[in-house]
This record gives C-alpha cells, structure tokens and sequence, in this order.
C-alpha cells in the first residue's frame, strides 16, 4: 500500500461532483490516456518502506513478487473494475459487498479498512521516523538515534496528531501536498535507488547475494519463508483505488486491462529492481526492516562519493510518508462517517465540525494510534513492533478482500442483468478464474500472516500468534456487534448515501434479482423522488412558516401599538422565510473504489 495511494484518491474524490454533474461528467469520458491510468495506477500503489523485508530473499523476491502480482494485483484490478462501473454510486468496497451480502457484511469490510489503516500508521511512521533520524550528518548517532524506541514513539505521536489536528480543517487543505509527496518522497528515491544499486553491481563489486537463476526458485522445504513473503501482497493494496477511472477510458474494455498490465508490470519492476539494490549492497545478516533502506541509500552515497546526499534522501523520504499519512487520516474516516450518517453508527460518531470532518471519529482513530504506539515500548524491539503490526494490518486488509472477491462472484448470479459497462473478461468462467484466483490467493495470504517469520525476532512465537489472533478476532467481532445493536435513530435524515439497488427494487441481497435497470438510472429516480419530497416539505413549511409568521406579526404589532414600540420584523419575516423548512442534501456520485475515499 503506497503512502501515495490516498493523494491520488483525493485527487480523484475532488474531480467528482454532486448529482447534477452527472451530464458534465458524461462529457468528459475517455480523458485518460492508457499510459496516464497506468502511472496513477504506479503511484497508488508503490512504496519503500517494505523492500528491506523482501531483500532477505535475495533473487528469489523476483519469484514473490511476480507470484504476488499474479495471484493477487492484476485479479484485484480487473475486478475491482466490473465493480466500479457496475455499481458506481458512493460506497466503494460498502457498497459492492452490500450489493451481494447485505449491509452487515458490508460494514464489516468498510471497517477492516478504517481499522487496518489506523494500524497501519504506526509502521509507515516508524520508517518516517528512521528517515527523520538519518538527516543528521553522523551515520553511527543516526543509527542509534533511529533504533531508539523512545525517539520512534515520539516522532509517530507528535507526526499523527498533528496530521489529525490537520484534518479537522479538510482534506482540500493537504491534497496537492500530498499529491506532490508521492512523487518527490516515493517515485524519485526509487529511481535513485534503483540507478545507484545497480551501478554498484556492475561496477564489478561483489553482491551481498548468491547470483544465478537457480536462485529465483525459492527453497520452498522451507516453510518460513513463505511466511515473511505473505506481506508482500499489501505491497499490492490500492490498485483497486483507481477503477473508478474506467469510465473515463476510450474503450474500457480493451484499454483499461492493458492500462492495468502496464501498470502491474511497472510497479512489478520497480518493487523487484529496488529490493536487489538493497540485497547487492546490505548483506542479508545487518537488513533491518525499518533501517535497512536508508542505510543502503548511505552505503551507495559513499560508494559515489556524494555521500552529502544522504540526508536528503531521507528527508524526501520524509516528506512521501508525511504526505500519505496526512491525507490518510482524513479518508477513511470519512468513509465511516458517511456509512455512519446512513445509519449504520450511533450519532455520537456523527459529529462533524464546520468544515464537514468527523471529529469523534479523528479523535478515537488519534487514540488508537497512540495506544498502538505504545506497542513499541512494550515489544522487545522496534523492529518485532513493526512486523508484528504490519501482519495485522496485512490480516485486515486481506478480510476485506476476500469480501469483495466474493461479492463479485456472487453478483453474477445475484443480479445476472445488471448493465456492467466493463465486465472481466471470459464471462462467467472469467470472473471465475480472476476473482477465484484472488480469492484464493488472498486466503492463503491470510493464513500464513498468523505464523511466526524465524527471519525477525518477535519474541515468544506464542504471544506473536496470540496477539494476531486475538486482534483479528475482536476486531472483526467489534463491527459485527455495532450492527447487532443498530438503532433506527441512528440515521441521519440528510444522508447523502444513495440505497443499494436492491433496496430500491424492494429486493433482498439474498434472492436473485433479474432486473436489467442500470444503477445510475435507479438512482437518478431515487434523487427524483428525493427532491420531490424535500420539495413538498419545503413547500408545507414555508405555507405554515408564513402562517405563523403573519400571525405572530400581527401579534407583535398589537403588542407595540399597547407598549409604545415599534415590532420587530424579524419575526415576521424569520417565520415567512423558514418556517418549518428542513435543510436537505442532496446525495452524489463518489468515487466508486476503496481506499482513502471508499465513501
């Protein structure tokens, strides 16, 4: 998962308007070039942070990576695609698993998303934190300095609430900065990387691996292995961000599949050219997961003799992860607060200030970061913190996917008819194989994060497993019992969550449903009738409003004629105006994919 992937998304929630866009929108199709969808499919999905884990395999990480691309990014891409244009209403990943399963599967997979993110910032703000302290100018105190788990703790704290207090005031007020972040903190010290390892090894030095092809065959009699290498399909997390995009591709159906094959391609080489240049210059013995990049980016410096740009080098690096986190805080818990207002959250997590943010939900995401953060404190390393967190986001993110696999399978039989603008290739047999292999993939993926990796010392393999297993548990159990408990009440009357078809069919999930109208269209007479009643109430109101209003200016006339003063208007006038008027929102076309905006 790129600490990018939200700036692209907020780009994309930006471009996406109210309702009545809907014909403007339709005037803009096929704007994106093949090559322009593959690059911000590039940028959603790379990052750093993760190369050092999969250097530890030397050249068999080609094998992993390539493994993972297939089982894995190129089935979420093309799915996620069908998805996005089949149903393109706001919801993402809700709404699509709400589609097939109903709403209480459905809030299970928005909030896998909203917890695993919150998870995630302390990782990606432990290697922020390992960047911060490698701007310094004495490697040996920059080393001591980032394996400090005080530092590490203090740096994710001070960095995340401000990011959070940040938020508060909207995500417009960072987009283009973390736009930009993904490209000076991600996409530039990976070319770096990448030109510099590699000149490293053809310079004639000696790599820090076993070459040959015999070598990218991993030993699979080793089991632990496999282990480690299951991380590597969160590397992949994010392209699904980009399927909304679809629409707007002159002749999806041949373009936006090769737009996605070059995308996999690319970031399938960036990942696998910068995992060797880490492998040729850092023996396997010394890689650390969370210094292990920085220290290579030092090593090649002064093999160049530009060791001077070391420090800023991290501070890029900074500067990407920065980026990331900021906008990251705001989506997805936007999501869950538009999943909340439509009645899925009590109101107390509905709160919002001026600027539209939820900020009960920014404060218990805040708390729950520090909580985590203390982790570091407790765990005999920094580096078993690390891998131990990033295996439970890796299990919540992997939940979510195995729903949204499903639920594609499944709405081919659920709702047979329903017009799908792009549809995965082969058919039925096609989404099939595509999203049976993803499914299948993302299973496995799921199973071997719970088993110790003997590559890292975490301490007891015990209280490893048991600390994965009984957060996925109670994690997965928490929204599960929200619902149960869900209350009518909790549905805010201004929701701008448009119904699943399902329900605007007055179907169930859980039947076939034969109907052939396209979503858009059962959602254009939904906000018809929508704005039909909002007109009629408007219109009772202002009728009594102006009742009331007369009568009370009379009253008040009389009143100033036996006191002396003159009335006050604005009574009057304050009744005739809004009397009984209730403010209505509209609801609006969203983006349609997971991620920072699935909501």
């Amino acid at each position: 998962m790129s600490d990018s992937t939200a700036s692209t998304a907020s780009a994309g929630s930006a471009s996406t308007g109210s309702a009545p866009g809907r014909m403007s929108r339709a005037k803009q199709n096929a704007t994106i070039t093949v090559g322009a969808l593959a690059v911000m499919n590039i940028v959603a999905v790379v990052s750093l942070r993760g190369l050092p884990a999969e250097a530890e395999y030397g050249l068999s990480s080609i094998f992993y990576y390539v493994f993972a691309a297939v089982v894995f990014l190129i089935p979420v891409s093309i799915v996620a695609a069908e998805l996005a244009t089949g149903w393109p209403e706001t919801g993402g990943v809700f709404r699509w698993v709400g589609e097939a399963f109903g709403p209480r599967w459905a809030f299970l997979a928005m909030f896998m998303l909203f917890i695993e993110v919150t998870i995630w910032f302390p990782t990606v703000l432990t290697f922020g934190a390992v960047s911060l302290a490698y701007t310094g100018t004495d490697q040996n105190i920059d080393a001591q300095l980032s394996g400090n788990k005080a530092f590490v703790l203090a740096v994710v704290l001070v960095v995340y609430w401000l990011a959070t207090f940040i938020a508060f005031r909207g995500a417009a007020a960072f987009s283009k900065v973390a736009q930009w972040g993904g490209i000076v903190g991600t996409l530039i010290p990976a070319g770096i990387l990448i030109v510099l390892g590699f000149s490293y090894y053809f310079a004639g030095n000696t790599p820090q691996i076993q070459m040959g092809w015999g070598e990218v065959i991993p030993d699979f009699s080793n089991f632990s292995n496999v282990v480690l290498a299951a991380s590597i399909f969160l590397f992949y997390a994010g392209m699904e961000m980009n399927a909304i995009h679809v629409k707007d591709v002159k002749n999806p159906t041949r373009n936006y599949p090769l737009a996605v094959l070059i995308a996999a391609a690319g970031t399938v080489v960036i990942f696998v050219l910068g995992t060797l240049a880490i492998a040729f210059v850092v023996p396997q013995a010394d890689i650390n997961l969370t210094q292990s990049l920085l220290t290579s980016y030092n090593d090649m410096f002064d093999w160049a003799g530009i060791s001077w740009a070391s420090p800023i080098v991290a501070a890029m690096l900074l500067i990407g992860v920065l980026a990331g986190v900021v906008t990251w805080v705001a989506g997805p818990s936007s999501g869950l607060l538009a999943v909340g207002k439509a009645g899925y959250l009590p109101r107390f997590w509905q709160h919002t200030n001026k600027h539209g943010m939820g900020t009960h939900i920014l404060l218990f995401q805040a708390f729950m970061v520090t909580a985590l953060g203390v982790v570091y404190v407790v765990l005999p390393s920094v580096q078993a913190a690390y891998q131990i967190l990033s295996q439970l986001t890796v299990i919540l993110y992997l939940v979510m996917y195995l729903l949204m696999f499903a639920a594609a399978i499944y709405l081919r039989y659920s709702q047979p008819n329903r017009p799908r603008p792009y549809r995965v290739p082969g058919g039925d047999l096609g989404m099939w194989i595509f999203g049976g292999v993803g499914f299948l993939g993302s299973l496995m993926a799921f199973v071997f994060s719970f088993i110790p990796p003997d590559q890292i010392s975490v301490g007891s393999p015990e209280t490893y497993v048991g600390i994965l297993v009984g957060g996925a548990v109670l994690l997965i159990i928490l929204p599960m019992v929200i619902y149960a408990f869900r209350k009518p009440h909790w549905k805010d009357p201004r929701t701008e969550f448009v119904p699943f078809t399902w329900q605007l069919e007055h179907k169930h999930p859980g039947t076939v449903n034969e109907s052939s109208a396209a979503t858009a269209d059962l959602s254009q007479k939904w906000e018809e009738s929508f704005d039909e009643t909002a007109a009629a109430g408007t219109t009772a109101g202002t009728s009594s409003g102006t009742a009331a209003g007369t009568a009370a200016g009379t009253t008040n006339t009389t009143a100033g004629k036996h006191s002396g003063k003159p009335s006050p208007t604005g009574a009057g006038s304050r009744g005739s105006g809004q009397g009984g008027r209730t403010r209505v929102h509209r609801p609006r076309t969203g983006p349609a994919a997971g991620g920072s905006t699935a909501v």
